[in-house]
């Protein structure tokens, strides 16, 4: 009976590839098999940022998945988990490549979920995008009993708005087209003086841009608003 293959779910962190843990990296480049998201635009932007550690010798499986919102991406992950499923089952092991850390919001929780109890799985931890944007900006995120409020911008804004409201911190992600909204909630509160807006950090076009003059039509899905603490320690 063949040795079935063990699943790593695979945090490359936020983008620098230096960012890479030494665990990752010797997974990266011993595993057989790597499996990674690719987008209907043909982007596959976690395989570029490791992409100098990727050996001709691997076997590669894109995952496509939709973009758009009108679109559901339950019969991709389905596709894409039945063929890891068919490499771990001949005895492969298989790293899912996951930008940030793979169990936030991480698209390797759907490849989980899916494979779980079938196969032997290892999630090794990546530098998630929140953590990446506080050190690029410099601010301390929390202070002894602060609790931090991690948001998604896609919720409705009443939901935004009272989460919001009784955050000692917070973290807003996934802008994109949802900027505008979250931008008004944060005014409405009197929080902009105390918001942080941020641009694909650490990579290399990273940009910081003071919130009051972003672009409300051009904001990218990987950027992030921080709201740090204002209890400061004395």
């Amino acid at each position: 009976m063949t040795k079935l293959g063990r699943l790593y779910g695979l945090g490359i962190g936020p983008g620098d590839p230096e960012l890479l843990t030494l665990k990752a990296h010797r997974i990266l480049t011993t595993v057989p098999v790597i499996a990674y998201p690719s987008l209907e635009n043909g982007k596959v932007l976690a395989r570029a940022i490791v992409a100098d550690f990727i050996s001709p010798d691997q076997i590669e499986i894109p995952i496509p998945l939709p973009f758009s919102v009108q679109r559901s991406s339950q019969p991709y992950y389905d596709i894409g988990a039945e063929k890891i499923a068919e490499h771990l089952s001949q005895g492969k092991d298989v790293a899912v490549l996951c930008l940030g850390d793979p169990m936030l919001y991480g698209t390797f929780m759907y490849i989980f979920n899916r494979l779980s109890g079938r196969f032997s799985i290892e999630v090794i931890p990546g530098i998630s995008s929140v953590m990446a944007s506080a050190a690029m900006l410099g601010v301390p995120i929390t202070y002894r009993n602060d609790v931090f409020t991690i948001l998604p911008a896609t919720l409705e804004a009443d939901i935004l708005r009272d989460r919001l409201s009784v955050a000692d911190a917070a973290a807003i992600m996934k802008l994109g087209r949802h900027f505008a909204k979250v931008y008004q909630i944060l005014a409405d509160l009197g929080l902009l003086q105390r918001a942080l807006y941020i641009e694909r950090a650490t990579w290399k076009n990273q940009a910081i841009i003071p919130i009051t003059e972003v672009d409300h039509n051009s904001v990218t899905y990987w950027s992030l608003i921080l709201v740090p603490s204002q209890n400061l320690p004395k």
